[in-house]
């Protein structure tokens, strides 16, 4: 590459460097700096997103056993005319 750059000279050099500018290749440090900061900043969002999501999931999972006791609970309930009035439930018994 060193050979190559000599023979090209001051008119190869300006064009190999708008011809970089110009792909992207080489940027100044000022925008390289942005978005390394920029990605950071994303970086640090998406993780406090996920954490945030697991405490959602976490707080679901409880959601869901207390629903799951309390629909066994209500079921275990006699129904309205399972049960006459003013007569005695006995627990104990078998259904």
């Amino acid at each position: 590459m060193g050979m190559l750059i000599g023979q090209l000279g001051a008119g190869g050099l300006l064009s190999l460097g708008v011809w970089l500018i110009l792909t992207g290749r080489l940027v100044p440090r000022s925008t390289l700096l942005d978005a390394w900061r920029q990605r950071d900043t994303w970086q640090e969002a998406h993780r406090q997103s996920e954490e945030a999501r697991h405490g959602d999931r976490d707080q679901i999972r409880q959601l869901l056993e207390v629903a799951r006791v309390t629909e066994h609970v209500m079921t275990s309930l006699p129904q309205p005319g399972e049960v006459d009035r003013g007569t005695r439930v006995d627990e104990a018994a078998p259904r």
